[in-house]
C-alpha cells in the first residue's frame, strides 16, 4: 500500500474496513443522461451493458427542462429499450411547454414502450417560465401523467418524482418542501427519488418526516460517487446540497492517483449506503454521469454482484 492510499484509508476508516455484510436484499438503479455525441452515445451503451448486469429495478435517461434534450433523451431510451431488458424510466418536464406538448410526450414514451417516467416541474430560469397553459407545477404534472397512462389502460405505470432531504432550494421552508412533495404523491406518484445527499442523518429525518405526513409510497436515496470533488461542490452549491468538511478532505492529494481516487469514492458511497441499508432502506438510486466504474464498484462493495445470465445488452442487439 503506497503512502497515498495509507492516507486516504485512514481518513475514510470512521468505522473500520471491511464491514460487516449488508444482511438483507439491496437493488440498484442507474441514471444516465442523453448524449450529446456519437461517442458519448457509445460510453452511455458500454455504461449500461455493465450495470445492467446488477439486475437493476430501472434505468433512466434525464431530460432537460423545457425539453432541451427530447431527441436526444428519446434516442437513447429508445436504445436503452432495444439493448437490455431492464426497465427504462424516461424523465419528462413541465417548464416553458404548454400541457398538450407535454402530454405528447407522454403518447411518444408509451409508444416506445416505457412504463415509467419520472416527472420533474423543471427549474425556472429568465428565459424559461412556466408556460400559460402548461402544468402548474409537478404536482400539476403528475395528475396530467395519470390520467393518461389509466385512460389508456396502462395498470401499473410507474410515475416517480423527486423529494429533497436537504430542502428544495426554492422552497419557502421544509414544511413547505414536505406538503408540496405529499401533493405529488397524492397525485398519482409511486416512488420518490431524491436528490443527493452526504449527511446520512439529514435524508433520515426527511425520511421519517414523510411517513409521518402520510407518504407510504418507497422513498429511494440518490447516490452520487464524487467523481470530480471541485465539480461536485459548484452542483451541490446549485442545488441545495451540503458538502460535509470531511469529504473535500479524503481526496485531498489525490490529484494525480486516479485509482485511489476511485477507491475512496466507491468506499464512500458503499458506506453512505450500509449505514441506510442498516437503517432499513433496501433501494439506492445511482446518479452514474454516465460512467460505470463507481456505481459498479459500490454495488460489488454492498452485496450486489453482476450476473452474466442477466448481461441482456449484446444477447439482445444480436438477435
Amino acid at each position: 500500500m503506497n503512502e497515498l492510499t495509507e492516507n486516504a484509508a485512514a481518513r475514510l476508516g470512521r468505522r473500520g474496513w471491511p464491514a460487516t455484510p449488508i444482511r438483507r436484499a439491496i437493488t440498484a438503479s442507474f441514471e444516465f443522461f442523453p448524449p450529446k455525441t456519437d461517442k458519448g452515445a457509445a460510453k452511455l451503451r458500454d455504461c449500461a451493458d455493465q450495470l445492467s448486469q446488477f439486475d437493476p429495478a430501472f434505468m433512466s435517461v434525464t431530460y432537460g427542462a423545457g425539453g432541451t434534450d427530447q431527441e436526444r433523451t428519446h434516442a437513447a431510451v429508445a436504445g436503452l429499450i432495444e439493448r437490455t431488458d431492464a426497465p427504462i424510466a424516461g424523465h419528462l418536464t413541465a417548464v416553458g411547454a404548454p400541457q398538450h406538448d407535454v402530454l405528447d410526450v407522454v403518447d411518444r414514451y408509451i409508444d416506445t414502450g416505457v412504463r415509467h417516467i419520472v416527472a420533474l416541474r423543471g427549474d425556472t430560469s429568465d428565459e424559461l417560465q412556466p408556460h400559460s397553459d402548461g402544468f402548474a407545477d409537478a404536482a400539476a404534472l403528475v395528475a396530467g401523467i395519470r390520467a393518461k397512462v389509466d385512460a389508456a389502460g396502462l395498470d401499473g405505470f410507474d410515475i416517480s418524482v423527486a423529494g429533497y432531504p436537504e430542502i428544495h432550494p426554492k422552497a419557502d421552508c421544509a414544511q413547505a418542501d414536505l406538503d408540496n412533495l405529499k401533493r405529488k404523491v397524492d397525485a398519482g406518484a409511486t416512488r420518490v427519488l431524491t436528490q443527493y445527499f452526504f449527511d446520512t442523518d439529514a435524508f433520515i429525518r426527511f425520511f421519517e418526516q414523510a411517513r409521518s405526513a402520510g407518504i407510504t409510497v418507497p422513498i429511494v436515496p440518490g447516490i452520487m460517487p464524487v467523481w470530480n470533488v471541485d465539480r461536485i461542490q459548484a452542483f451541490s452549491a446549485r442545488c441545495g446540497t451540503k458538502i460535509p468538511s470531511w469529504l473535500p478532505e479524503l481526496f485531498d492529494g489525490l490529484d494525480e492517483a486516479p485509482e485511489v481516487r476511485e477507491l475512496v469514492a466507491a468506499t464512500v458511497a458503499a458506506e453512505q449506503c450500509r449505514r441506510l441499508a442498516e437503517y432499513g432502506i433496501d433501494s439506492f438510486h445511482f446518479y452514474t454521469m454516465n460512467s460505470p466504474t463507481l456505481a459498479a464498484a459500490t454495488c460489488q462493495i454492498l452485496g450486489l454482484r453482476a450476473n452474466s445470465n442477466s448481461a441482456q445488452a449484446s444477447t439482445k442487439a444480436a438477435s
